[in-house]
């Protein structure tokens, strides 16, 4: 299974039911693309927590709501297991006019795609939100 997929359905779903809340098991990349996608303000906040009597990390994820709409519409993976997209710093460009955002997994972490345009650094495109 891949967890980032995973995570990234269970936002755009939730975002389409109306749940405020999502809670998903626990990886290291999904840790660092959640924040990113904090910081661009599509989620309120990011915990990680281990409930009890049990020895699995999970995520406790909040989408932050704009004037009653969710400000996460959409997230689609790019770079699949089966297939991954690469790209040079010159080709990554702006996402939907700027208004989306594209999660780039560098040689320096991952980091938003004009982050890494400002550094001028390619690498991996994971997914894009908006």
């Amino acid at each position: 299974m891949d967890r980032l997929s995973n995570m990234l359905s269970s936002l755009k779903n939730a975002s389409m039911a109306g749940k405020k809340v999502v809670e998903t098991r626990y990886s290291k990349e999904c840790e660092e693309v959640a924040k990113v996608l904090k910081e661009k303000g599509f989620l309120e906040s990011v915990k990680v927590f281990k409930p009890e009597k049990t020895t699995v990390k999970r995520l406790h994820i909040e989408l932050a709501i704009d004037d009653n709409v969710f400000a996460l519409t959409e997230a689609r993976r790019v770079s699949k297991p089966g297939r991954r997209i690469y790209r040079g710093a010159d080709e990554i460009g702006t996402f939907k006019r700027g208004f989306g955002v594209m999660v780039v997994s560098t040689s320096k972490g991952i980091m938003s795609s004009t982050e890494a345009r400002k550094k001028k650094i390619g690498g991996e495109i994971i997914c894009e939100v908006y």
